[in-house]
Parts: C-alpha cells; structure tokens; sequence
C-alpha cells in the first residue's frame, strides 16, 4: 500500500486542528509551532503556516466548474454519505452541493466541494466501487 502525501499552507494551527480534526474527523499526528499532520482519510497532510495556494474555477467536470488546483479522497459510498450528512449538519457552505454525477457511466461518483477556513478547495468522492476511479 502506498499512502500520499501533500504539504500546503494554512492560516492557523488552533482552526486546523478544529476543521480537520473535529469537522472532518482527522486523526492528528506530529506537530510543531509552525505545522500539523493528519491522517486524512489514510493519507498525510503536513499544514504549514503561510499563504494558501491560489485557485480559480477552471476546470469543466460534467456540468461544473470546479476550483483548481483542488485535492480530495475518493471514500467508499456509506463512508461518503456519512461525511456529507456531518457537512450538511454544520452548516458548511459547499462550492458544490453533494450531488451524483455521470450516474449510469464508468467512473459513477458522488461529489462535493467545500473550501477549508483558509480557501483551500477540498473534493470528496464517493463511489460505490473505488476501482472505478480509473474507469474509462
């Protein structure tokens, strides 16, 4: 098994360890006074204090335009709805509202987009099966 791995910026670690750990339900690994990682779904994310990346809606997906650069995890369907339903109870406001699309097709996904507290643009997938992901 290969796990990922992604470093970016946030504005603060105090916001973070809330959003990621408490909202998301991330477990939290090391840290310093500068940085913090997650366990994200099985993968590591190191938040560093700086700048958040720049991002625009550039990239057509279906009927969306979805803000790019983004990143995400693909989650087992029942583990997908269970997020969305938390999301929706928080009151998060999505980029875009949890919907199913190319329902019928290889590649079949639930989907959302929300942005963190720092505008750092999140997709969550859901899929029924995850060896989809590659479906063409």
């Amino acid at each position: 098994m290969s796990i990922f791995h992604l470093a970016f910026n946030i504005g603060d670690l105090d916001t973070a360890r809330a959003f990621y750990g408490d909202l998301l339900g991330c477990t939290e690994g090391r840290s310093t006074d500068t940085w913090v990682d997650f366990d994200f779904f099985g993968h590591q994310i190191s938040l560093h204090l700086g700048e958040p990346f720049a991002h625009r809606p550039t990239g057509k997906v279906g009927d969306h335009m979805v803000p790019m650069p983004h990143f995400g995890v693909l989650l087992q369907m029942d583990a997908w709805r269970v997020l969305a339903d938390r999301l929706k109870a928080a009151d998060v406001d999505f980029v875009i509202d949890p919907v199913l699309r190319f329902e019928g097709e290889p590649g079949e996904q639930a989907t959302m987009f929300l942005l963190d507290p720092f505008g750092n643009p999140l997709e969550f997938k859901g899929m029924r099966d995850l060896s989809g992901a590659f479906a063409t």
